[in-house]
């Protein structure tokens, strides 16, 4: 199972905080006596693929140390609505302060993983696999790609340094694509990507010695070409308004990875709860 790297949990979790504290919780300071204990439990209403439990779990320690904490599911769990995540023993007025921002955090995350999951399901057998992309929350990125892995996708280039894709603005200014690729080989680049979108454009990449290719928005009949043209010599991508009605066509045309920025751009929250136990 996939874990959140700890500094990037430390940096989310602070931002949030931050955000959402600020000085302080003038409501339940006001509301709530200071020795007062609670019994909460956290459960998912819908059914979810689990994803941000190690996050939420930082939002709780940091506000309330010595909370007694129960687990009862592990992120990557495929959970069905009611299913009980973690029981919370402890201070009242720390565990309702950081009661937002822990469901924040893991309502989407779980999101993303939970869409993940069904576009992963939608292409199970055919060998493609499922990539993400850099559509993301700004400030959430590693975040938001743990939670792709955690519903079972696999992790496209994280920053710009992370690796070389030669877009389309790319081969604009460049000339062509053949110009394009060549002039990141004669950089010394590796494992170059190149974008397509027309078959002579996948040609002219190939001739180039691009490493890889990204067919954009291209329709089966011309991934079909684009799978013929490549014989298996470099790895092909699809790419494009992917659906999860469409996905497992573009699967079937033989390319080896389908990217879809839905995932982490358009993936619904889900719904947990956080609740007094009765």
């Amino acid at each position: 199972m996939p874990t959140p790297d700890a500094l990037d949990i430390k940096v989310a979790v602070d931002t949030a905080l931050a955000e959402d504290i600020g000085t302080g919780d003038i409501t339940t300071k006001a509301v709530i006596p200071e020795d007062t204990r609670l019994k909460l439990v956290l459960a998912t209403r819908q059914d979810i693929v689990l994803a941000g439990l190690p996050v939420a779990l930082e939002v709780f320690n940091r506000l309330a140390p010595n909370a007694d904490i129960t687990l009862n599911a592990a992120d990557a769990d495929r959970l069905e609505a009611g299913a009980v995540v973690a029981r919370l023993e402890g201070p009242a007025a720390a565990l309702l302060s950081a009661e937002r921002t822990a469901l924040n955090f893991l309502q989407t995350l779980s999101g993303i993983a939970t869409l993940t999951r069904a576009y992963v399901d939608a292409i199970e057998g055919t060998g493609a696999v499922l990539l993400d992309t850099r559509k993301t929350l700004p400030g959430l990125r590693a975040l938001s790609k743990y939670a792709t892995r955690t519903g079972g996708a696999t992790n496209h280039r994280m920053r710009l340094d992370d690796g070389v894709l030669i877009k389309d603005n790319h081969i604009a200014v460049a000339g062509s694509a053949g110009e394009a690729t060549r002039r990141a080989k004669a950089a010394g680049l590796d494992n170059v990507e190149v974008e397509c979108d027309t078959i002579e454009q996948v040609e002219e990449a190939i001739a180039a010695g691009a490493d890889s290719l990204l067919l954009d928005n291209m329709p089966l009949d011309m991934l079909r070409q684009a799978v013929q043209r490549a014989g298996g010599k470099i790895s092909l991508e699809a790419s494009g308004g992917v659906t999860l009605d469409t996905i497992r066509a573009i699967a079937e045309t033989g390319v080896d990875s389908i990217s879809v920025g839905a995932i982490t751009q358009s993936a619904p929250s889900v719904d947990i709860g956080l609740d007094l136990e009765k």
